[in-house]
């Protein structure tokens, strides 16, 4: 099948383009290449796409633009046609978004909205796109489920990629267009951001700084291998839902509308995750600890059973495997080279 993978030199795009790719697929990736974070760390997964086209079946090709530009999102769709869009191009980050609102109005708004427009002209049998565990914002029952009230976003992020799900849903019951949002939890793996703890972290404890833990270390977080997430994405890819349901629980509908948990369901204290960095590395951190952060949720658990009813899912990284595979990257990508 050919896929659209929209963030394909982010962290998540990018494992989801390889693993189409190691499949078989034809893959059209695109990115705007911001300067969010490091273009050389986005340069270094496409080269690393590159690398793993020229050896396997499947086909990838780059186009580098911004699905904000109305323009270059209906040449993009006008000179192909996509078996599937999986859609993670996005501004994360939940503190950046205090500062810069406009930058996520951009990205997850406008560029939603064109991304769906030509969605539906051109027919797209699926659509699947990012949103995230913090549309929960304060909910203090757990675990999370997709029949819970999401209406509280603690920050302009959560609020964004809620209102993609909602959208969405527009689009889906106003044309038919199947799309289904997937709700990540706190992803982490190689080839990761380096505004995420886990590379703060890790970057600070082999360079003998200090790392400052948050609600003084005892929130908690669903952490998710990367490899997990993926194969949630690609099982949902072909979980294409359908029309004619009743409306029942608060998230259900009877057009072709979806939305799922991606988690590992099995949540972890920041102290749990730095306790596997440390053994990782091989040494200890020095800790600062802080009051609670603004926009920040205490605590994250995913229920997964609807994903693994619907398609099998089912999380096989433990945490204390993923931090190494984690950290045996993040060694060797930012190993001094000779020059």
């Amino acid at each position: 099948m050919k896929f659209l993978v929209t963030g394909a030199a982010g962290f998540i795009g990018f494992h989801t383009a390889h693993r189409l790719i190691n499949e078989g697929h034809d893959v059209l990736g695109v990115d705007n290449l911001n300067t969010y974070y490091s273009p050389r760390l986005k340069q270094a997964r496409l080269a690393e796409l590159d690398a793993v086209a020229a050896t396997a079946s499947g086909n990838w090709s780059f186009l580098r633009g911004d699905l904000a530009d109305k323009a270059f999102v209906e040449t993009l769709f006008s000179d192909n046609r996509f078996d599937r869009v999986i859609h993670l191009a996005a501004q994360a980050g939940v503190r950046h978004s205090l500062d810069h609102p406009d930058e996520y109005v951009q990205s997850n708004i406008v560029a939603f909205v064109h991304l769906l427009e030509a969605c539906r002209h051109a027919g797209t049998p699926h659509l699947v796109y990012a949103s995230t565990s913090s549309v929960y914002g304060a909910n203090t029952k757990v675990p999370f489920s997709e029949t819970d009230a999401v209406d509280h976003p603690l920050q302009l992020y959560a609020a964004t990629k809620r209102a993609n799900e909602l959208m969405a849903h527009s689009y889906s019951q106003l044309f038919g267009l199947p799309t289904t949002g997937l709700r990540f939890f706190t992803v982490y793996g190689p080839w990761g951001r380096p505004d995420m703890a886990p590379w703060l972290f890790a970057d600070a404890i082999l360079n003998g700084r200090p790392i400052t833990l948050f609600n003084n270390g005892i929130h908690s977080r669903d952490f998710t291998y990367v490899g997990d997430i993926v194969d949630g994405i690609l099982r949902s890819a072909e979980a294409i839902p359908e029309s004619g349901g009743a409306y029942s629980a608060p998230d259900q509908s009877s057009a072709p509308f979806q939305v799922f948990n991606i988690g590992n369901s099995r949540p972890a204290t920041l102290m749990d995750f730095v306790t596997a960095l440390e053994s990782a590395l091989g040494k200890t951190a020095d800790k600062k600890f802080a009051p609670l952060q603004p926009g920040d949720v205490v605590d994250t658990f995913a229920d997964v059973s609807r994903l693994s009813d619907a398609t099998g899912y089912a999380p096989k990284v433990d945490l204390e495997e993923g931090v190494q595979r984690f950290i045996d990257w993040f060694v060797e990508y930012n190993a001094p080279t000779d020059s």
